[in-house]
This record gives C-alpha cells, sequence and structure tokens, in this order.
C-alpha cells in the first residue's frame, strides 16, 4: 500500500492516501485509504457508489476542491442523479470566461438589488454611501459580491459563480507581501540556496538573469525580484470561483462551499492531535488498523464537540481531557488532581457526573465507569 507519489512537503518516502467524507456539519462519515501512486480523481466515484449504497441514499450534494474536479467527475455526477459543488480555476478558464470573470463591473449583493462595479465597492466614501443606503447592517469590506453564468462544455452544463471580496483580496496581499520579504531576504543572504520552486513557492518572485541592464554578459548571475509575476498575480486578487449543476442561489451555493474548511479541520486535528502520520508501519492490514483508530477518535471528538455546543476548541478539548487525572487515596476514594474549568464544568453538566468534588468515594466513581459503557449516554 506505502508507494511511492507525489508528497506536498516533497518528501522521498513512500506515502498512503487518505480519503475522507464528511457531511454539511463536519461529521465524518467514512473513509478509504489508496495507495501512494494513485491519481485520486480515479478515487471519487466508487467511493460515492459506496457512500449511496452504505447510507441507502438517493442523491446527495458532493463539495469538492479543484484536485478531484474533473470534468470526469462532474459528468459522473450531473447523469447520476446527484449534484456537485466544486471549486474552479479563474486561471485556467478560457479566454472569454476569464473575461467575463474579471470584469469589474456587474457584480451582485446576496439579497440585494442592484448591480456594482470593483472600483465603486474600494472606494471608501462610497462604501459609507452603499452601508448607509442598506440601512446601516453591512460592513462592505467583509461582503461577498458575485455573478453568474451557465456555460456549457463537452456535453456539460454547468453554472459558474464567481466571487469577490475586499476582505480575501486584502488577505491574498498580505500573503504575497510577506513571501515577497521571504525572496528579497534570501537574494540579500544566500542566492546560491535558490532551486526550482512551485507555483506557491515564495521563490517563484526571484529572478535569475545572466546579462546586465546594458545587455552585455554579467560576471555572475543576478537575482532580482520578478516584477511582472508580482503584477500577473495581483489580477486575480479577491477573486474566487466554483462551479455546480444545482440551480439553487448564488448565496446558497456559496455558503456550502464555504464549509469545506471543516474537511481541511479534520485533516489536521488527525495529522496534529491524533499523529495520523509519520506512519511507521509497513503491513498492510496494521496501516488500515491505524487508519481505523484515527477515524474513529475524530468521529467521537466530533460528537464530543457538537454535543458541547461547539463553544471549545479540538486542542482545548483533548489537552483537558489529558490533564483530567484523579489521585486514589486507599480506602478513601479519589481527589481531582486538575484544574476545573469551564470546560470540565461543561462536561459535568451535558453528562450528568462530577468528578471535582473534594473527594469521589470508590462506589461514586465505579458508578461513573459502568454509565460510562452505556449508549444512551450520546
Amino acid at each position: 500500500m506505502k508507494q511511492y507519489g507525489y508528497s506536498k512537503e516533497h518528501r522521498p518516502n513512500p506515502i498512503v492516501q487518505m480519503s475522507l467524507f464528511m457531511d454539511g456539519d463536519g461529521m465524518p462519515l467514512a473513509f478509504s485509504i489508496d495507495k501512494g501512486n494513485t491519481n485520486e480523481q480515479t478515487t471519487l466515484k466508487p467511493l460515492e457508489k459506496k457512500i449511496l449504497s452504505d447510507f441507502e441514499l438517493s442523491k446527495f450534494v458532493v463539495c469538492i476542491d479543484a484536485g478531484l474536479s474533473s470534468a470526469g467527475n462532474r459528468k459522473y455526477n450531473d447523469m447520476s442523479g446527484c449534484a456537485f459543488i466544486t471549486t474552479q480555476s479563474i486561471k485556467k478558464l478560457k479566454k472569454h470566461l476569464k473575461e467575463w470573470a474579471l470584469e469589474p463591473t456587474g457584480w451582485r449583493l446576496p439579497g440585494k438589488g442592484g448591480e456594482y462595479g470593483i472600483a465603486m465597492i474600494e472606494e471608501p466614501e462610497y462604501q459609507k454611501q452603499l452601508t448607509k443606503r442598506c440601512g446601516g447592517e453591512l460592513s462592505i469590506k467583509s461582503e461577498t459580491f458575485y455573478k453568474e453564468q451557465w456555460t456549457k462544455e463537452y456535453g456539460l452544463e454547468q453554472k459558474m459563480i464567481v466571487t469577490y471580496s475586499i476582505k480575501y483580496r486584502d488577505y491574498q496581499h498580505n500573503i504575497r507581501a510577506g513571501q515577497i520579504e521571504r525572496a528579497g531576504r534570501l537574494i540579500e543572504t544566500n542566492p546560491t540556496k535558490l532551486k526550482k520552486a512551485n507555483q506557491n513557492d515564495y521563490k517563484r518572485f526571484i529572478k535569475k538573469t545572466h546579462v546586465t541592464s546594458d545587455g552585455e554578459a554579467a560576471e555572475k548571475e543576478l537575482y532580482s525580484i520578478d516584477a511582472h509575476i508580482i503584477a500577473a498575480e495581483e489580477i486575480y486578487d479577491g477573486f474566487y470561483a466554483v462551479c455546480t449543476n444545482l440551480e439553487d442561489s448564488p448565496a446558497k451555493i456559496i455558503k456550502i462551499n464555504h464549509k469545506r474548511w471543516e474537511i481541511e479541520e479534520c485533516f489536521r486535528i488527525m495529522n496534529s492531535e491524533f499523529k495520523a502520520r509519520p506512519v511507521y508501519l509497513k503491513r498492510d492490514e496494521r496501516i488500515e488498523a491505524h487508519f481505523i483508530t484515527c477515524f474513529i477518535s475524530l468521529l467521537i471528538y466530533r460528537i464530543l464537540e457538537k454535543r458541547l455546543g461547539g463553544q471549545f476548541t479540538c486542542s482545548q478539548i483533548i489537552r483537558e481531557l489529558r490533564e483530567m487525572n484523579m489521585l486514589e487515596i486507599p480506602y478513601e476514594g479519589f481527589i481531582l488532581a486538575y484544574i476545573r474549568t469551564d470546560f470540565t464544568d461543561t462536561l459535568h453538566d451535558y453528562f450528568g457526573f462530577r468528578t471535582d468534588y473534594q473527594i469521589t468515594r470508590h462506589s461514586h466513581m465505579k458508578k461513573i465507569f459502568k454509565n460510562s459503557k452505556c449508549p444512551k449516554i450520546l
């Protein structure tokens, strides 16, 4: 199962792929693991069929990122009676669609009438006027403007929704500014460390030339910040696109797509809190057992998170659970060896037991253990 394939960390180690399905509330539904040299786009169809069968579903909406968004996968969901919402790279659109997506006019606000222009949206004085016109309920910098258009290519009819946000634009600008600063420091310190950069690496902003500004051959390689790459990337700041075969309102589609961050959080939790990787195992059945353990742990955590009202973070829940130690006194009982917090109080209130008394008798602790094994507690 461990095979050499593409690694985001560029590590020269054999890897295993894990695919995870979750529902709209972030609850894990199912997972599968594949060989590390498997194209992830080929794993979607069999997983969808299994989900439909195991959960006895007639239809569901699959929300995926660009990595799984092949034309074949979109057609499959369209023809099978299911629906899809997938991210779309604006850079890879055809010329006429790209021009439409980046057109500064024709933008709308969900639930508001009229069309807006980007130049108007970014004008501070106009932002005040628009906020006042909408009853003072808007924060223009945090609002998401949109435009939509139905397209038909390769026999597939789908709706493209492009959004623009000043907040997202500023976020991308700040990220790039930090990368440019890092590139500048590398040029000043040790540019010989420069290697081939990928599309998201800060080193992509470094330009290497072998001639001087007069066109003469330079004695050594010259390094500088490539202003053309910066300008080319700034064109797309603030823009984001999704495609779908649903006829629902853009606001609803955008809201569903925004929930994709929870799948990223699921993987972050497994990698950081549950130590899902690296996998120090070789036999396939043990690798499967490792990921089953991680999946069950994730499911239990999500259930606990929902039951406690979503008011505590993952790291806080796991840390405080680990710190809830008790000190046993022979012939007496248990005393708490942890600090009482809002989390422990909420935990006790929901599950109907307490361990933060001055002393917990052995008989009471046995009753807590017995109740914890009862499935009705969830």
